[in-house]
């Protein structure tokens, strides 16, 4: 891979930017799942997405386009990395943003959502050299809301 990916769990990496030459070298290496975690057209020279889906299909690795923009990390993308990490079964993610940063944030906030302790969430990213602390407010936010008892009616 022209950059090596940052462990912040066992199987889950972040990276910036990557080719197809990239997820051809993932596979090799292991990971069963590619998240795209980038916005086509961001910067003029990137990859779109359609091309590096089909990098991965050819690879046999399983891909996920879940786009941060300006709007923010909304439950789609947490709840769609959740899901692509269930439907790829065993193996090692890669996620990759422009810089690692948004993917690395999807997956905090879908680690609280999901009920990973906070303290543990921000131990792990500030591991892979990220500082995430100023998203404790939020993250706890999420983790109460997954312990809260369900108010809905049952169905």
């Amino acid at each position: 891979m022209s950059q090596k990916p940052i462990s912040v769990t066992d199987t889950f990496y972040v990276a910036p930017q990557i080719t197809a030459d990239d997820i051809r070298a993932a596979a090799k290496d292991g990971f069963t799942l590619i998240v795209n975690n980038r916005p086509d057209g961001e910067a003029l020279g990137q990859p779109p997405s359609r091309e590096l889906e089909k990098a991965a299909e050819d690879a046999g690795v399983a891909y996920a386009y879940l786009p941060v923009d300006s709007g923010g990390i909304t439950p789609h993308h947490t709840g769609g990395l959740e899901s692509a990490i269930d439907d790829a079964k065993d193996g090692k993610t890669l996620a990759f943003c422009k810089s690692g940063v948004r993917s690395l944030l999807v997956w905090s906030y879908a680690e609280a959502r999901f009920g990973k302790p906070v303290g543990q969430i921000i131990e792990e990213a500030g591991r892979a050299g990220y500082d995430i602390s100023g998203h404790e407010p939020a993250l706890t936010m999420l983790f109460d809301a997954h312990k809260a008892p369900r108010t809905d009616p049952p169905i």
